[in-house]
């Protein structure tokens, strides 16, 4: 069962590309969005965290990821590592409070999965969440999609 939830998810995110590529990121529905292009997300009280298909497409080629220690307390807005690519470095800010669980050792070795699968491979930190509540304080995908084309049709 797992697996062919896997399959539809990675199905469907790939028709979402192809089908709906006209200068759009890809947004999932499941995930809440920060203002500063993270997503996150939530099973119980793991929350799952990384950048955004708009964010990674905005950076170029990711050649470097600033990891944090595991255990290693996040709060909600504050940056806790960094994403350096060809055109810049730029901060990672976490969407939730609480304690690093895991990172992802894969991106010190391959950091272009930031930009290759932002939302399954390139995933950067796991939190061990203190306050669900600050979920509340997140964007769902239709209001990001939109936060994205506002911001985009300033530039």
């Amino acid at each position: 069962m797992a697996s062919s939830m896997l399959w539809a998810s990675r199905a469907a995110s790939y028709l979402r590309i192809s089908v709906f590529h006209r200068g759009f990121s890809t947004v999932l529905k499941d995930l809440k969005y920060a203002d500063s292009h993270e997503w996150v997300k939530v099973e119980g009280n793991s929350a799952t965290i990384g950048i955004t298909d708009h964010a990674q497409d905005h950076l170029g080629d990711v050649v470097y990821v600033e990891l944090p220690e595991v255990g290693a307390a996040v709060k909600q807005g504050e940056s806790f590592g960094a994403v350096e690519s060809v055109k810049a470095t730029s901060d990672v800010n976490s969407p939730v409070s609480g304690k690093v669980a895991e990172v992802n050792e894969e991106l010190s070795g391959s950091p272009a999965k930031v930009n290759s699968s932002p939302y399954e491979d390139g995933w950067i930190i796991k939190v061990e969440m203190k306050d669900a509540g600050e979920l509340r304080n997140l964007m769902d995908s239709e209001e990001y999609s939109k936060f994205c084309e506002e911001e985009d049709s300033k530039h």
